[in-house]
């Protein structure tokens, strides 16, 4: 094949002193790193990466922010349709080896994790013959209708739709961008499994895709504990943690969360997952006010599973205060004995920095306090070694004396 064949994109040259980040296979390239772009590239262009000297470097998507490059692959691509479909069948083959794509008792999991699956800037999570598409990048947008058509061949008859769900994750990016149905129609019953249990997906109007699948073992750890113990469970959402305590013989449920909507979903997860009937309240609350009027001993669980409180470098201070004073205000009311399941999902707020505020929290309270696990996301979110950025989801189980 002729090199004009092969590198058929537009050019990108880079610095060769910042060229050294690409060689150890860091999938982005900021934007101090450019020393010459060809002229009227647009956000979200396919564009090949050199160095001063020549030397092909990568390909990605180019975008107008910090990030000038998200690297989807450090080979030339030749036939996007052919990428596509590889790049599919190998993350599809990898969930089958860690054993969720061939699981009787869970039929959700997430296939495209974004830069753990060396696709900057894409998720996509199955739900059960629904694949839900989501695009961070404007690159990873506008190749949707490849993607739909590469989901097609990969699953086959498995796969009953496609649903496009980036219209809030590229607001102010791309005002055009509409959710909806890139292949096929809403089913009708939108139920996914996960480890046995049954759970009602919104996709198409809930929270990120739906369901917070990054969650599966850490709820299932959850009901191992669960038995006879008074659950509280914070930002609730569509009920997940909830339905695990029921499964796993809690005393009582408690579900709080600021939106009518995610608390009826909650009270449809949990009811399907509550066979024994134990009682389950719901409350619609801010989670810092219920927490800080909350009666001393109520409970003996709490789960703590906020949005992230930081969505960039600018707002981690103000972040980590936040996670301070939640989990100050759950250890000073739990009962002696009690757990909490505490979490942070903000990327700019590493594990140190986490538990740094949990351990403020305990200090102010005065408890004794041990950490039976540090926890994280399942092995259906993998992370790069070369690109720690991706390590998101940390949370820890407390023993509170």
């Amino acid at each position: 094949m002729m090199e004009s064949e092969m590198f058929r994109w537009p050019r990108i040259v880079l610095y060769d002193r910042k060229a050294q980040a690409l060689g150890r296979r860091h999938p982005w390239v900021f934007s101090g790193a450019v020393r010459e772009s060809e002229v009227g590239l647009c956000e979200g262009d396919i564009v090949d990466v050199f160095s001063e000297t020549g030397q092909y470097l990568a390909t990605g998507h180019y975008g107008e922010g910090s990030i000038a490059v998200r690297i989807f692959s450090f080979e030339p691509v030749v036939d996007l349709r052919v990428m596509w479909e590889e790049r599919l069948s190998e993350a599809f083959q990898f969930r089958r080896l860690i054993g969720l794509a061939v699981s009787p008792e869970t039929n959700a999991y997430r296939l495209v994790n974004a830069e753990g699956d060396g696709l900057p800037g894409l998720v996509i999570d199955w739900y059960g013959g629904t694949a839900v598409f989501q695009a961070h990048s404007v690159g990873m947008y506008q190749e949707r209708a490849r993607v739909a058509e590469a989901l097609r061949k990969v699953f086959g008859s498995a796969l009953r739709a496609v649903f496009d769900r980036s219209a809030s994750t590229l607001h102010g990016k791309l005002e055009k961008a509409r959710d909806g149905y890139l292949l096929g129609n809403a089913p009708d019953g939108p139920f996914i499994r996960e480890n046995g249990l049954k759970f009602r997906v919104d996709w198409e109007a809930g929270q990120k895709t739906g369901f917070f699948l990054d969650q599966r073992d850490n709820r299932a750890l959850l009901r191992r504990y669960a038995r006879d113990r008074e659950v509280l469970n914070v930002f609730c959402y569509s009920g997940g943690f909830t339905a695990y305590a029921a499964a796993g013989g809690a005393r009582s449920l408690s579900s709080l969360d600021s939106s009518e909507s995610a608390l009826r979903l909650a009270r449809e997860n949990v009811a399907m997952n509550n066979p024994e009937g134990i009682p389950h309240l719901v409350f619609q609350e801010d989670a810092f006010k219920f927490l800080g009027g909350m009666q001393e001993g109520a409970y003996d669980l709490i789960v703590l599973d906020p949005p992230a409180f930081s969505k960039g470098p600018s707002s981690r201070h103000s972040a980590v205060q936040a996670y301070r004073r939640l989990n100050q205000l759950a250890i000073r009311r739990i009962r002696k004995n009690g757990l909490i399941f505490t979490f942070s999902c903000s990327q700019s707020v590493g594990l140190e920095l986490f538990s740094g505020a949990v351990t403020a929290a305990a200090i102010e309270t005065g408890r004794s306090i041990r950490v039976l696990h540090e926890l994280s996301h399942p092995p259906d979110h993998p992370v790069s070694i070369y690109h720690a950025e991706g390590r998101y989801l940390k949370g820890l189980v407390l023993h509170v004396r």
